[in-house]
């Protein structure tokens, strides 16, 4: 698929210092994870899959959004943490600190530490987009 290159090279940048320390920690059976529905978890928006939680890979996340047209995740926010979004369906405004600027498919987005950021559905259909983040501790 096109999105796996792209992808790919984000999880590598992203999660570069996990692998430094913990390569030999995990098992294959934790190493892939194929999406599974059932395990989705609904949202006021749609929906989001954790591909990888806080609790994996030294504090790097992985998850897919999903979001109904017209709706957002939540209101524009920031917080302490770099954040990446790569859009795989649909359309998406990005806002970042009083600009927005719509993306579609195979675009990432970066919303730098401590700036004002959110994504809203400005398509027809839904939204699908993943989240890459590094937390700087647990909660």
């Amino acid at each position: 698929m096109k999105i796996i290159a792209p992808l790919l090279l984000s999880l590598a940048v992203i999660t570069a210092s996990a692998a430094e320390n913990k390569t030999s920690a995990y098992t294959i059976d934790q190493c892939v994870n194929t999406f599974d529905s059932a395990k989705s978890k609904k949202t006021k928006a749609g929906s989001e899959y954790w591909f990888a939680d806080r609790d994996f890979a030294d504090l790097t996340t992985v998850k897919l959004s999903v979001v109904g047209v017209g709706q957002a995740t939540h209101a524009p926010h920031r917080h302490v943490e770099d954040e990446f979004f790569f859009i795989l369906e649909g359309k998406a405004e990005f806002y970042l600190d009083g600009e927005r600027r719509v993306a579609g498919p195979m675009t990432s987005l970066y919303a730098p530490s401590n700036r004002e950021h959110g994504i809203r559905n400005a398509g027809d259909t839904e939204l699908r987009y993943l989240v890459l983040k590094k937390y700087a501790d647990k909660k």
